[in-house]
């Protein structure tokens, strides 16, 4: 019966080990390496939840259209141990954004580096946007 527990114990362990790590997204599964992006505009919303922050930022092309794009940045913990606080990146700023574009061709990207009119440059993504800026 001891043995019968102690696997059981075993088991439910690794599940529970391995569950935070299927539910979290990688960056492959979500966005291509191979098509970045490079917008400027102005910031219309940001939220700074876990797991990770999205910011949401006015883009308008060269007819005047303007296009949504949605950006993931990294953990707001892992953000804030940068220097990176929740009143930085605010509704309303102008920024150019660097990331890659979502897989699924869509507006949205992730949010590697960003740079405020001032010339500031602060780097919001995760650590996988760090490995494939290179």
């Amino acid at each position: 019966m001891k043995k019968n527990l102690v696997a059981f114990s075993a088991v439910l362990g690794l599940l529970l080990y391995a569950v935070p790590m299927f539910a979290h997204h990688a960056f492959a599964a979500e966005y291509d390496k191979d098509k970045p992006v490079k917008v400027k505009g102005v910031v219309t919303k940001v939220e700074w939840t876990n797991p990770h922050i999205w910011f949401f930022v006015d883009v308008k092309d060269e007819s005047g259209k303007v296009t949504n794009w949605g950006f993931s940045g990294g953990p707001p913990g892992m953000l804030q141990r940068r220097g990176i606080t929740k009143t930085l990146l605010k509704p309303g700023d102008v920024v150019v954004v660097e990331g890659f574009q979502a897989k699924d061709a869509s507006n949205n990207a992730s949010g590697g580096s960003v740079t405020f009119e001032n010339g500031k440059k602060v780097f919001a993504g995760s650590a996988e946007d760090a490995q494939n800026k290179e």
